[in-house]
């Protein structure tokens, strides 16, 4: 198999990515009837689609240009985007199942997850959350 030499920075955005795709098929919202049942939603409809275009922007950046080197210029700004894309989807959506259904309706952990990976992904491309070298000092 072919070594893609990913730069540490956009190998871990596209795993954050991965990680905010899984977390929208997962349970956005949570509706219990108590005896009666209940369900649950994926957050493949409504406001989880801005998630979804956060995702393809983190992952079409991290192909762009040279990917053996970090994000830089506009592609680290697309990024960040994109990341901000997945956080404000997930809360939008946060937002409205809240306000609904006193109770019957609860948001899902799929949300917590997406909403979670948007903030980490966006405090490690500032530079706020370093991720260790795993080399060893010799």
């Amino acid at each position: 198999m072919e070594n893609l030499n990913f730069h540490k920075q956009k190998l871990y955005a596209l795993i954050a990515a991965g990680v905010a795709l899984v977390s929208m098929i997962l349970p956005w919202a949570t509706v219990s009837f108590g005896g009666y049942g209940g369900g649950s939603v994926n957050g493949f409809h409504g406001e989880g689609f801005i998630t979804l275009l956060g995702i393809g922007a983190v992952a079409a950046a991290s192909f762009m240009g040279d990917k053996a080197k970090a994000y830089e210029g506009n592609t680290k700004n697309i990024a960040l985007g994109g990341f901000g894309g997945i956080i404000a989807g997930a809360l939008i959506a946060f937002i409205n199942v809240s306000s609904k259904g006193q109770g019957v309706i609860k948001p899902g952990f799929g949300i917590y997850i997406a909403i979670l990976v948007g903030v980490a992904g966006l405090l490690f491309l500032l530079g706020i959350i370093k991720v260790p070298d795993n080399k060893p000092k010799a």
